[in-house]
């Protein structure tokens, strides 16, 4: 089983739902994301999805778009991103991460390094799952086992106007979870409808037999309860950025460790 199999079973056997929260790699320094995810963890997160900064990000909102690009500036690429997972888990072997981002980032990363360098290096560093929001599961079946044959697991997205034959062909390749997108639109838009993302699960479920994520205009505490007595994983992205992004950097860690344990609260009451 892989960190993000073993993650769910065991909070699924306490009647708990996953908290998983996101920040672009590199921001809002360069150096801060190690330090950041440690945090993340003991305000009690159970996944990090961490996205890799790409100039053409067509999925996310303005507010992950600018976070991607200081992170450019700031000189983060994808060989950046590992060197900060492998620092993480020189003190942390158990919470499972998930690097968020685009085909482009990984394919230039193998044309320098080789094929199959990225599923090798990426589980050398302790990567646990990938999510690449423009590759589309009927054209990367052979990658999906790449990774998992090196203990990586591969995340698709799902949106409301996602058919089910759409399901069925990611239910086919994905592994570790599946990730909701509850709105139409990129991240952090919009207000969240959350007895439409009730009505639409159980039809998911029919397809999909892993966990189901949900994520996208999830900003406070009420709406990551409403999400949790639903869904098996409550996605925060946007709202930790616009917290973090003009914070100075002591204050990084301690603003998002803050913000997190109310969300976790809220999702254990």
């Amino acid at each position: 089983m892989s960190r993000i199999a073993d993650t769910f079973a065991e909070l699924q056997s306490k009647g708990r739902k996953a908290l998983i929260p996101y920040v672009t790699a590199g921001f809002p320094f360069a150096d801060i994301t190690p330090a950041l995810m440690h945090g993340m963890v003991e305000a009690g997160a159970d996944v990090i999805e961490l996205g890799v900064p790409f100039s053409d990000p067509m999925a996310d909102g303005p507010v992950v778009q600018k976070a991607g690009e200081k992170a450019l500036a700031l000189g983060i690429g994808m060989a950046q991103v590992l060197d900060m997972v492998r620092s993480f888990r020189q003190r942390n072997s158990t919470t499972p991460v998930v690097l968020m981002g685009y085909a482009n980032p990984v394919e230039r990363y193998e044309q320098r390094h080789g094929q199959g360098a990225f599923a090798r290096d990426a589980a050398a560093a302790g990567v646990d799952g990938l999510l690449v929001v423009d590759y589309p599961p009927e054209e990367c079946e052979q990658f999906a086992a790449e990774l998992r044959a090196q203990g990586i697991d591969l995340i698709f997205l799902l949106a409301p106007t996602s058919t089910p034959e759409r399901m069925q062909q990611v239910a086919r390749v994905a592994s570790g979870y599946v990730y909701y997108v509850s709105l139409k639109g990129v991240t952090g838009s919009g207000a969240l409808d959350t007895t439409a993302v009730e009505a639409m699960l159980p039809r998911i479920r029919e397809h999909v037999k892993i966990p189901v994520g949900v994520g996208f205009g999830i900003r406070d505490a009420a709406t990551a309860q409403a999400i949790g007595r639903v869904a098996d994983a409550v996605v925060i992205g946007s709202r930790i950025i616009q917290l973090i992004e003009d914070q100075p950097h002591e204050k990084v860690v301690p603003i998002t460790v803050d913000f997190l344990r109310g969300i976790r609260k809220a999702m254990d009451a």
